[in-house]
């Protein structure tokens, strides 16, 4: 997930690396059922976002299953890659629109 910006300059680069990339050493990543955890911590108020769905077998990076914050559901594990997101590993993008009430829920399919 990222504002379709991001996105364009993913595309534009060939991958993408968020701006805490150097500080965390890998790219957050969520599945389908945790994807409204942190559209709702970090992107509260956004309605420019994208979700980009991906084919994990053309990240060319490890993906390790880890804990995300405390106040996420007890035994809840997150993808995390631990390198930038190629481009080329993007099947399709989705935009992702906040509810009426202003909250993300579970997104449509692409």
């Amino acid at each position: 997930m990222c504002t379709a910006a991001e996105w364009e300059s993913c595309r534009a680069t060939g991958s993408r690396r968020p701006d805490n990339f150097d500080t965390d050493g890998f790219v957050h990543l969520s599945t389908r059922d945790q994807v409204h955890l942190p559209a709702n911590r970090l992107f509260a108020g956004h309605t420019d976002l994208v979700l980009l769905h991906l084919d994990s077998s053309q990240l060319g990076a490890e993906i390790r299953w880890e804990p995300g914050v405390p106040t996420d559901p007890d035994s809840m594990l997150f993808p995390h890659l631990y390198g930038p997101l190629p481009a080329a590993a993007v099947t399709a993008v989705t935009r992702y629109r906040p509810g009426v009430d202003g909250w993300f829920g579970t997104p449509p399919p692409p």
